[in-house]
């Protein structure tokens, strides 16, 4: 009990603002904010363009792949690490399966582009990028996009059959 007492006490004496600051990176579960959510639906629409002009069908974004993509963006946003590997050495197959969706197809990871049609671009211009992009087979779709503490934004696309 006292125990409690001591952390509670911690906590109370933590001003608000750095409080939440806290809270939002260390919840990336929770929902995000409108600016992030903006940002993931606008590369999912410059992507159903980019998929459209070539042929392909949209994709439909998915709750379990947005989970799996914001969770290994928040991951990079908090460790630094700029990889498809992810917490606890698991792979891109690996996570989407855990998030609940049974048929993985793909991942893009991107860092540090400050708009949706950056990081699109720069997917585009990115021979495998690009090919997970216009893999027709793929119907289903998740982006996550998480911003370090230092301001840094990482992304996450994760698309399933």
């Amino acid at each position: 009990m006292r125990t409690i007492t001591k952390r509670l006490a911690l906590i109370a004496m933590i001003p608000a603002t750095l409080l939440g600051m806290v809270l939002l990176a260390a919840a990336p579960a929770q929902a995000a904010p409108t600016s992030v959510v903006n940002l993931q639906n606008g590369i999912n629409t410059l992507i159903n363009q980019q998929r459209a002009a070539h042929g392909c069908k949209p994709l439909t974004v998915d709750a379990h792949l947005l989970t799996a993509a914001r969770a290994h963006s928040a991951f990079m946003a908090t460790t630094g690490k700029f990889s498809h590997t992810g917490r606890g050495s698991s792979t891109f197959d690996y996570r989407i399966k855990t998030a609940g969706y049974s048929k993985p197809s793909a991942e893009n990871i991107a860092y540090g582009y400050r708009s949706a049609a950056e990081v699109v671009s720069g997917w585009m211009n990115s021979p495998g990028h690009r090919t997970n992009i216009l893999n027709c087979q793929s119907t289903r779709v998740g982006v996550g996009a998480v911003y370090a503490a230092n301001g840094t934004p990482y992304y996450t696309q994760d698309f399933g059959y």
